[in-house]
């Protein structure tokens, strides 16, 4: 697949420094809309009611499970993508996306999806049955990313994902006396993430095909849907290919890096 911006720089400077500073960035057209429209095609396949019978929308969330199928790998591949990996995370310290994770597919609803608070996303420690132990750690042992996929498009009344701009900084600060073993989801949010309330809040919003790079600590958080269609996200992690160092040889830390020693 071609891509005008093949062999260019996806992120400017400002770009990466906002990276750095706010914890993501918003990457338009970071995949063809066509892709995301026969992603579309398959999730509507899956849900099990009628993409043009609101009446059969009938639970305010459905989630559905890992997806391999060729447009959504194509979406997670693009080489704006892969530029912009390689400028935040750094040249071949990340996996190729072969899947793009979970759907959680959110419905126009007045009722209370029961999801909607405030959290990272944890990276290890999977072995256990109870969520909240998942752990996470400095190093984001197991992540490299969070990304927020657009596969339809999302206005301030169609469920966007909040963010916390900065509060990966909080978050580095309150994983810094852990260590190597981290700190459960559990344990992260025994607080509320009270440490972040103060930050200024931001809607991933855009058209699809927009993709929102984050800090593996950004704090975030669903929200109800209150637009009028049905809204297509997905939220797969961008796994590393070595772990990340805050002792790297030379100082030549990646901007994920530097976003946590800046915290320090």
């Amino acid at each position: 697949m071609t891509h005008p911006e093949f062999g260019v720089r996806a992120l400017d400077d400002a770009q990466i420094a906002h990276f750095v500073e706010r914890g993501f960035v918003r990457l338009a057209h970071a995949f063809p809309a066509e892709l995301a429209e026969k992603a579309r095609a398959i999730l509507w396949r899956d849900l099990g009611c009628d993409p043009d019978d609101p009446a059969s929308w009938s639970k305010p969330v459905i989630r559905l499970g890992m997806y391999t199928d060729a447009p959504f790998v194509a979406a997670a591949n693009t080489p704006r993508l892969h530029s912009a990996f390689d400028q935040l995370v750094g040249a071949g310290r990340w996996l190729p996306c072969g899947a793009m994770g979970t759907f959680p597919v959110r419905f126009p609803s007045p009722d209370d999806p029961g999801d909607t608070g405030w959290h990272v996303d944890v990276s290890f420690g999977f072995d256990d049955p109870d969520f909240m132990n998942w752990r996470v750690n400095l190093a984001s042992k197991g992540r490299a990313l969070l990304m927020l996929f657009l596969f339809s498009d999302i206005g301030g009344d169609d469920a966007p994902t909040r963010i916390r701009a900065g509060s990966h900084r909080d978050i580095a600060r309150q994983l810094a006396p852990a260590g190597e073993a981290g700190l459960s989801l559990r344990e992260l949010a025994a607080d509320g993430f009270a440490g972040s309330a103060g930050r200024d809040e931001v809607l991933a919003t855009g058209q699809a095909g927009t993709v929102y790079l984050c800090h593996p600590f950004l704090v975030h958080s669903a929200q109800p849907h209150r637009g009028t269609m049905p809204r297509f996200l997905a939220q797969p992690p961008l796994l590393p290919r070595e772990p990340l160092s805050l002792d790297r040889e030379g100082g030549l830390y990646s901007p994920v890096e530097a976003a946590i020693l800046r915290a320090l």
